[in-house]
């Protein structure tokens, strides 16, 4: 039996097509990274607990791309502005209550570099006693990974009208 070399070379292209494809087609596990990611956001509010800024700044973009937006449309640029910005939660009269993120989205791009969230933010404190909250507000952003770890690039709070 004679078997046509063109036949071999097209099943042989045919074959690896076929495998590349499944390969491609197979869901990378990123349960690990959306703990980190998780972690990071909620930090990013948590911090205030302990008034620990250290932690707090190691979970956004330390550079002058950093962006926050806030519910007033005030639009914070860059890490200098973010830090002069924080020095109202030195004040010993604001105080952390809890905080709790409620229907967190993540989503994590194709190159594993990037993800994006939304979800609603109940952040509860109190400013000389009364109350100075944030409750059901929508809180969205932009994570990089950047030398292994997750930070916040760009931050999006609003509220319903």
């Amino acid at each position: 039996m004679f078997i046509n070399p063109k036949s071999i070379i097209a099943f042989a292209i045919i074959s690896i097509m076929l495998a590349s494809c499944c390969q491609n087609s197979k869901t990378k596990d990123h349960s690990a990274e959306l703990v980190d990611i998780k972690n990071t956001i909620s930090s990013c509010i948590g911090w205030f607990k302990d008034k620990d800024f250290d932690l707090l700044y190691s979970v956004v973009a330390n550079d002058p791309n950093f962006r926050e937006i806030h519910p007033t449309d005030k639009v914070v640029h860059g890490i200098d502005e973010f830090k002069k910005n924080a020095e109202i939660f030195k004040y010993e009269g604001f105080q952390y209550v809890r905080h709790e993120l409620k229907d967190l989205h993540i989503n994590i791009s194709k190159s594993g570099e990037v993800a994006w969230w939304y979800c609603l933010l109940d952040d509860i404190n109190t400013w000389d006693g009364q109350p100075a909250n944030w409750e059901n507000a929508r809180w969205t952003g932009v994570l990089e990974k950047r030398d292994g770890k997750w930070v916040i690039v760009q931050q999006h709070f609003s509220f319903t009208t």
